[in-house]
This record gives C-alpha cells, structure tokens and sequence, in this order.
C-alpha cells in the first residue's frame, strides 16, 4: 500500500496544510490536540471537501481538487474506527458485523468464507456475539467496531483515536488486539492518536502533525529518537524506542538484555530467551556521565555517543546519543550539558536505573528462528 496525500483547508483561525507519504503498514497520524489529525482522516473518508488537494491508495484517486475527480464516500472502500464504537445499539454483535458484510457487497462473496470466523477469533469476541453493544465494556465495543470495520474489506483502515475514550486497564486489554491486527491483516491502518506510547507500540511509519504542518515523518525509532521533534512529542513524553534481545532471566526477577550499548537489565520481561523487543526509555529517567561511574545502585551503565543538542527555551537541553544504529534521549539542564563539555562525537555513559522502564514500555517482536 501507498498512500499520498496534499491537503490544505481553511478554518476560522486554523489552516491545516499537510502533505505526507505514507508506505504499508500502521501510520501514525501523530500530535497534540487541534494539530489536524482528524481533519485528514475526515477529508481521507469523504466527510470533509477540502479546498485544495488530493488523495490516493495505491494509484487510485481517492479526490483531486485539480481535476476535479472525487469517489463519493460510501464508494472508497475505507473503514474508519472512531473514538466511541457507534455500534447499532437495537443490533446484536453478530448483526453489527454482519452489517460489515452487508455493506461491502459484492467483495464479501469473492472473499474467503472463513473471513468471519478467523477475524471474531483475532479479535476474541466469540462470547460477545449474541449480546447487545449496552452489555459491553468500552474495550469490547472497540473489538467489535474494529470487527465490523474490517469486515466491509476496506483498502484502508481509518482509526481516530480509538483509545481515547478508555481507561488505561481498557487500554491495557485492547492494545494486545491492535498488535495482533497489524501484524495479522493485510489491511493498511491510518492511525491516528496523540500518545507517545501506542505510537512507540504500534506505528511502522509516524507523521508527525503540528499547527496543521508535517513536520516529521520516518520510522517511530527515527521520529521518536530526534530531538526537533521533541516540542511535538511533549517534554515529559519524549524519549527513544531501541531494539535489544533478551539474553538471560535471573533468579533475583531480572531480565538481562542484549543491546547495542552494552547488558540492560530490565524488571521480569515476559519473553522467552533469544527473543526480540523494543523498549521506550523516557529521556527524563537518562542521566549522563562523562566516565564510568561507581558505586551507583543504577544497573544500567550504557557506552553511548553524542550526536545531537537541542536547546529548550528554558533551562533545558535535549541529548541525542548514539550507539551503533540506535540512539536514546537524554533531558538535562543547560548547566549539566556545559558542566560535562557535551558536544556532537563526545564518547560518554548513559545511566538508566532498571525500575524506570515499566512492563508498559516493553514490547515482544519475536524471534529470528
């Protein structure tokens, strides 16, 4: 799938100006609230005419304000989750999917029969299937209007914010399926969400939204590990994704990880030996260190490189450090960054205590076997 988009729309006091390309996958629409996140999706679902633009999947001309083509919405094939589920509360969950079906037509009939039962099964709504959406929890509601979603064979998948609504427990219970579905379905996903952490999670490719402009797009370890993009991402939220490879479980709880920066001790990983996650380390739990401490209770002592500054307004100073392909993210005071002489090449230590990375911020891609 790609997805090329130029769209630029006027509102009272707010201009979204917005082009971007986006490859297979899940993009991530990414920003604070009022960046225009949503106002893409709505012009990529039909729901708004922009004034000037244009979208296509795959080749296909979704609208152009130049030429003037447009696909009436209920013709694009698209899916759009929106942050409450809008299931048909006199329907079933059985109805509501099969509303899906009855919706995509003729593509249902050239698809697969199983389709049904495999998408019920990634989504575990089986026991959900003959009750009403007033029975359900939010978590439920969002399985089952992903359900339906996909059920209408979309070329694209539109998701506006579908956690947002949730508390973090339904959260926690949901973001396991989104994983499954990006890695299960064929089906791209227009992501859209102004959390760091589901971006981290399950972003291939991130765009970056800020005032209606783009200003970053790249992999989530690119976009999350910049610090220009830190005023986009939040202070408090920024911070860099690396990969490591879980090379040993401790009797004392610990998971030791293999990373390109040395051991990372981390608390219980749940993964087998051998296998690959990716872990968020928040800038603002990274100190610095010009040679190798001792005598610390933090486990986790790191060989990095500087490669980047980035002066904040205030007191502060965002690091970008380097160790082999992967960087990380440090957030110190001006005074600390000319107390240590840190500038771009500087060979230094990341201090990183193992308690500071929660479960939450720990992610399984699998093994190379």
């Amino acid at each position: 799938m790609s997805l090329d988009v130029s769209l630029r729309h006027a509102f009272p006091g707010f201009t979204l100006d917005a082009r971007f390309e986006a490859p297979a996958g899940v993009t991530a629409l990414f920003g604070r609230s009022g960046s225009g996140k949503t106002t893409v999706v709505n012009a990529l679902a039909g729901l708004l005419a922009v004034d000037h633009g244009h979208a296509r999947i795959n080749g296909t001309v979704l609208f152009d304000t130049e030429t003037g083509a447009r696909i009436p919405p209920h013709r694009r094939r698209i899916g759009y989750v929106f942050q409450e589920g809008r299931l048909f509360p006199h329907l079933t969950v059985r109805q509501n999917l099969s509303y899906g079906r009855w919706f995509a037509g003729s593509r249902v009939r050239a698809a697969d029969g199983d389709a049904f039962a495999r998408l019920i099964a990634l989504l575990g709504i089986e026991a959900l299937l003959d009750r009403r959406p007033g029975t359900l929890s939010g978590g439920e509601k969002q399985r089952v209007a992903i359900g339906r979603a996909l059920l209408s064979f979309p070329r694209l998948l539109l998701m506006d914010e579908p956690l947002a609504a949730l508390d973090e427990a339904r959260k926690a219970e949901i973001l396991p399926f989104l994983e499954r579905l990006a890695h299960e379905t064929e089906v791209p996903i227009l992501y859209v969400s102004h959390s760091v952490a589901e971006v981290a999670r399950l972003a291939t490719t991130v765009v970056a939204l800020e005032n209606g402009q783009v200003v970053r797009t790249g992999t989530p370890v690119e976009v999350l590990s910049d610090p220009r993009a830190v005023p986009t991402l939040g202070i408090r939220d920024a911070g860099a994704v690396i990969r490591a490879r879980v090379l040993r479980h401790h009797a004392d709880g610990l998971s030791e990880l293999e990373t390109a920066a040395g051991p990372l001790f981390l608390p219980q990983v749940a993964a087998a030996v051998g296998t690959w996650v990716r872990v968020r380390i928040h800038a603002q739990d990274v100190i610095l260190s010009r040679t190798a401490p001792v005598g610390l209770s933090a486990l986790n002592i790191l060989s990095v490189e500087v490669a980047a500054l980035r002066m904040g307004e205030g007191p502060g100073v965002v690091v970008q450090l380097r160790a082999g392909e992967e960087r990380l993210l440090a957030r110190i005071t001006r005074r600390s960054a000319e107390a240590l002489a840190l500038a771009p090449g500087l060979a230094c230590h990341a201090i990183l205590k193992s308690v500071a990375v929660a479960q939450g911020d720990v992610w399984i891609e699998g093994r190379d076997d």
